[in-house]
């Protein structure tokens, strides 16, 4: 079996036990909300508090708008390249009822997460500018990949992947811009 042909098992088999699965109402409430959060919103809400932070506070705001620039430019182009349909659209019998997500996906490639991109790009810049926030900002980058998975809307090879290059855009970024 190739490498390839293994990680698309381990990622159905995943996905068909968070199918089988029914978490605790509070649970999917959470992962919605970080999914929801994982648009942009949260981010966004932290240009104001960067912008009031005087000089410092626009250095690490640009390094931010660098870093998701990026992201998005790789997740266009890797997505653009690979094709993966979402889980919804391949191999499953029964699909994942989430209420109250009404998803509309704004594409439809899986691989990566563009969430989980944008994520841990933009909370690595922020995590290594301010590392006394490092454990919240961990823990909302973490929730919104997760929610990704548990809401059936990637595959967990598509939140890995997209984590990993948004760590790596990231901690890039800040270190050529701020470090």
């Amino acid at each position: 079996m190739s490498v390839l042909g293994y990680v698309s098992d381990s990622d159905f088999r995943v996905s068909d036990r968070l199918l089988d699965w029914t978490p605790p109402r509070w649970f999917r409430l959470w992962m919605v909300w970080a999914s929801r959060l994982g648009n942009g919103w949260l981010w966004l809400a932290t240009v104001p508090l960067l912008v009031a932070g005087g000089t410092a506070g626009h250095r690490v705001l640009a390094a931010v708008a660098v870093s998701a620039g990026l992201a998005n430019v790789v997740l266009v182009l890797v997505k653009g390249r690979v094709r993966r349909p979402r889980p919804g659209k391949v191999g499953w019998s029964r699909p994942r009822e989430v209420e109250p997500l009404l998803y509309f996906p704004s594409d439809r490639y899986s691989f990566p997460s563009g969430h989980s991109l944008n994520a841990f790009a933009i909370g690595s810049v922020l995590t290594l500018a301010f590392p006394v926030l490092s454990l919240p900002l961990l823990v909302v980058a973490a929730s919104v990949a997760a929610s990704r998975v548990v809401l059936g809307l990637h595959f967990l090879s598509d939140v890995l992947a997209g984590s990993a290059l948004g760590i790596l855009i990231g901690t890039s970024v800040f270190y050529l811009l701020l470090g």
